[in-house]
């Protein structure tokens, strides 16, 4: 169970001066420095974006052939001052993921190693705006979209999870954690039946799936209801993309305080360790290659869904 990381990693962020530094100097308590921080500011404001490489012992930062996991923490921020004082249930996303890593990072520390790379991804801002959204206001960002996926993406991952606080929406009415089918260049394709294996073991329930349409899997900007950005990566790469949603029994909005649940965060990290450990050994599959290929050859590209489209 990675409770006491969750919390060592909340007490980092839910801080009025909660920044990628923090974080960094937290990491580096535990002997790890392949941590990369970058402050990017725009006209709404800045944040730090956050990348750590954690390399396994047969994976490509030591010239191996394991395939590498991504998995980014989705969100617009951790806070939203001075609005809202304290941490907002969006910051969900950068906290399982930085929590799911910090794990990783503590186990290798203690001589249980990965056998693939991992490489975790999320931005730090205390300070992010709202905006108006149904059924509750949405969290903005101080940074575009398109920002996010430069530094959150990284082209090293052959798989990526992306963890977001998916609670504004009234069609999933449970609390929890859920995925997203796989999506890849345009294509809602079937649930991973390995990361199901997964998500049943974590939670011990019956595996629960984020419903998506494809207006969900089209970047934002295009003035089209999306449920949120949980699965913004996939408008940015080729690699295969799942959704990792945090989840409730009513609709809670992401700038709300006082509405992160403890066990929910936990399971969301503990679903990414799970993951990474597998993926690691190619026990996990996010999809059939095969059959993607099959897909494409019947109806051609889709990857036009990744972009804006045509006015």
């Amino acid at each position: 169970m990675l409770h006491d990381l969750v919390l060592k990693v909340f007490h980092a962020l839910d801080r009025p001066d909660a920044n990628g530094e923090k974080i960094k100097a937290l990491y580096n308590s535990y002997g790890h420095d392949e941590i990369s921080v970058t402050e990017i500011r725009e006209t709404q404001g800045g944040t730090d974006f956050i990348k750590i490489k954690i390399p396994g012992i047969n994976g490509k930062a030591t010239g191996g052939n394991a395939p590498t996991l991504g998995v980014i923490g989705r969100l617009g921020g951790v806070g939203a001052r001075p609005k809202q004082k304290g941490f907002v249930s969006d910051g969900d996303g950068a906290l399982a993921s930085l929590s799911a890593a910090l794990k990783i990072v503590d186990m290798k520390n203690k001589g249980e190693n990965l056998e693939g790379d991992v490489i975790v991804a999320t931005h730090i801002d205390p300070n992010a705006p709202t905006i108006p959204h149904d059924p509750v206001p949405f969290m903005g960002s101080s940074v575009d979209m398109t920002v996010m996926n430069e530094y959150e993406i990284d082209n090293e991952m052959d798989a990526i999870i992306t963890i977001d606080t998916t609670k504004g929406n009234r069609i999933t009415n449970f609390r929890g954690i859920c995925i997203t089918p796989t999506v890849k260049e345009g294509y809602i394709l079937r649930v991973s039946e390995s990361l199901i294996d997964i998500l049943q073991n974590v939670t011990g329930k019956p595996a629960s799936v984020l419903p998506i349409t494809t207006q969900d899997i089209t970047p934002y900007g295009n003035d089209i209801y999306h449920i949120n950005s949980i699965l913004q990566p996939c408008t940015a790469t080729e690699k295969p993309v799942v959704g990792l949603a945090i989840t409730s029994e009513v609709t809670v909005p992401g700038s709300g305080t006082g509405a992160s649940q403890l066990n929910d965060i936990e399971e969301a990290a503990r679903f990414s360790l799970e993951a990474a450990k597998l993926f690691g050994y190619s026990k996990v599959s996010f999809y059939d290659a095969e059959e993607f290929s099959k897909l494409v050859s019947l109806y051609g590209s889709l990857s036009h869904f990744q972009t804006l489209g045509v006015e």
